[in-house]
């Protein structure tokens, strides 16, 4: 992982610079983040709890300005 999202929180900004590949390349990394921490966490082995609520939180950032921009290319229409 490039050291956005994992342990850290992503602002609206910076995803927001990314291009729509790297948003997509982020969102998968997330997403692999995200299952290994659940599988962490069914064997008792996760240390960090609140990581999970952290990528969970960054996943929903990305989908949420990737949907607000769907909506702005399609109101250009």
């Amino acid at each position: 992982m490039d050291g956005l999202g994992g342990g850290m929180s992503l602002s609206a900004d910076d995803i927001r610079r990314m291009t729509g590949e790297d948003r997509l390349k982020q969102l998968n990394e997330l997403k692999l983040e995200l299952m290994k921490l659940r599988a962490q966490a069914a064997m008792g082995t996760l240390t960090n709890v609140g990581k999970i609520k952290l990528i969970r939180k960054n996943i929903a950032r990305i989908l949420t300005i990737q949907r607000e921009e769907e909506m702005r290319s399609e109101k250009r229409r």
